[in-house]
């Protein structure tokens, strides 16, 4: 199947299994044709079966801003044409949905019917998607989309509850290659920032608000009272000049380490002992899936998708946003010698039922399916 996946290209975690998702398909054969104004992030390696097409943004004294939208749609219309594809995937209502549905429309104009898949994140329906400005935009971009699909429960029962979407709305959890995310032999890198074996604990995220790392700060600083620790935190955002601050007010700042945005965060994952979300809202928690992965137990709210993936007492402990107090009891008995194994053996094997082997099958059967429907419409119209 020829399919063009539409995506964010940043660290961001809609970009980040956008990308994943694609690398995966092209591995399995498929034809797959990233459109974006700049290569993803994780766009890494070579495949034969993987192609780039950038947007060609071009700014004009008439602009305030350069409409993305409409080159986004143009390019869209330009390798459905000439790549002869199957499908278009957009990830991320805004405003990949909504120029899918535009470059269907031109498409059409040329007798050329392309079915669309929208697949919603979190952050396009939670945050940016309730905004009166984009809100009537984003609810018909979705219902005119083919199919739609959501990464958790949580957020389909969101998407439902606050826009007027009449799309039947499949779940495909985020998922997480094994092969790349796996526990590494790093003792030598663990010995450098713990040489006395302190417990290392780490968050990674990218420092907005709603991530809630002066949590994060606060629960360290308790951990630490209790026993000797090290954090690590990796990212960057509008909150960073904020946590550097509460860190040296409570200090700690000589414990904490900035790493700054990391592509190989799964080294870092390979050391810890503890990986802390104390989000108000995650969609799915793709982040703490990575820590999984790498044998990292968690603590973390149970806000969002986070219950679907971290299992109370089993991988971890679920508290409410801004339950300090339970948390950092929590991390601590996570982090007793008598409990830490089990924890993170458990943290692993939940992390195997998202492999990246087990749910890319679910997107191909739903392409099957929707490009299965769009041709029996297409029929029924002769």
């Amino acid at each position: 199947m020829k399919i063009g996946i539409v995506c964010y290209p940043t660290f961001g975690g809609s970009g980040v299994v956008a990308t994943e998702l694609g690398k995966a398909l092209a591995k399995n054969g498929h034809n797959i044709h990233f459109i974006t104004y700049s290569q993803p992030t994780r766009l890494d390696f070579f495949n034969e079966n993987l192609f780039y097409h950038e947007v060609d943004i071009r700014t004009y004294p008439l602009f305030q801003y350069p409409p993305y939208e409409l080159a986004l749609a143009s390019k869209m219309v330009e390798v459905v044409k000439y790549e002869h594809l199957d499908l278009l995937h957009v990830h991320y209502a805004i405003p990949h949905a909504s120029a899918a549905y535009m470059a269907k429309q031109i498409l059409k104009t040329e007798d050329i019917e392309i079915p669309v898949i929208t697949t919603l994140h979190g952050t396009d329906i939670t945050l940016v998607g309730k905004d009166p400005s984009y809100e009537p935009v984003v609810t018909f971009s979705i219902n005119q989309s083919d199919g739609v699909t959501a990464v958790s429960e949580d957020l389909k029962r969101d998407t439902y509850e606050h826009f007027q979407v009449t799309k039947e709305i499949a779940v495909i959890p985020n998922f997480i290659d094994l092969d790349r995310f796996k526990k590494q032999k790093k003792e030598h890198f663990k010995k450098a920032i713990c040489p006395h074996g302190e417990k290392l604990i780490v968050h990674t995220s990218n420092f907005r608000r709603v991530k809630r790392v002066d949590d994060v700060i606060k629960i360290f600083s308790r951990i630490q009272k209790e026993m000797p620790a090290k954090l690590l935190l990796v990212g960057d955002g509008p909150e960073r000049t904020n946590i550097e601050n509460l860190c040296r007010e409570l200090g700690i700042y000589e414990n904490t380490r900035f790493l700054g945005k990391l592509d190989a965060v799964e080294e870092v994952l390979s050391v810890a002992d503890l990986f802390i979300m104390p989000s108000e809202k995650e969609s799915f928690g793709l982040a703490a899936l990575e820590a999984m992965a790498c044998q990292v137990p968690i603590i973390s709210t149970n806000a969002g998708g986070l219950p679907e993936l971290n299992i109370n007492g089993v991988t971890g402990f679920l508290s409410d946003a801004g339950d300090i107090d339970e948390m950092t009891k929590n991390a601590l008995y996570i982090l007793d010698e008598q409990n830490l194994d089990r924890f993170k053996a458990n943290a692993l094997a939940r992390a195997k039922d998202f492999d990246v082997d087990t749910i890319l099958p679910h997107y191909e059967d739903y392409y099957e399916k929707i490009v299965g429907q769009n041709k029996r419409v297409l029929e029924k119209s002769k």
